[in-house]
């Protein structure tokens, strides 16, 4: 990764083990994706105004050569698996945009 990895919490104190978390799942994004510039990670409480427990969402702004790739994952009442959650999907995600980078996907015609 090109630029520091940027961790924000919203409504919802700093948490340790959550930016750790983060912190190892985003080095782990370069593997799927060999030119990322930037990753901007935003962990949210939402929804205290619900009786049921507590929601997470947590979104992840990705930058990479060309494209800027966004995920957006909630959970209720479990940050990390929020969080799991949208760095699964951004890898999916990377995986995609780089095989459609070296042209391994075939484009229909419309």
């Amino acid at each position: 990764m090109q630029l520091p990895l940027q961790i924000t919490f919203r409504g919802l104190p700093h948490s340790d083990a959550l930016e750790t978390a983060i912190r190892e799942r985003a080095v782990k994004l370069d593997r799927f994706h060999p030119r990322i510039t930037s990753c901007r990670v935003v962990v949210e409480q939402a929804g205290r105004h619900q009786q049921q427990g507590k929601q997470f969402v947590v979104r992840l702004d990705i930058g990479v050569p060309g494209a800027e790739i966004a995920v957006n994952r909630d959970h209720a009442e479990d940050a990390m698996v929020a969080v799991r959650d949208a760095f699964d999907a951004a890898r999916r995600k990377l995986e995609d945009h780089a095989r459609e980078q070296r042209g391994d996907v075939k484009h229909h015609e419309k």
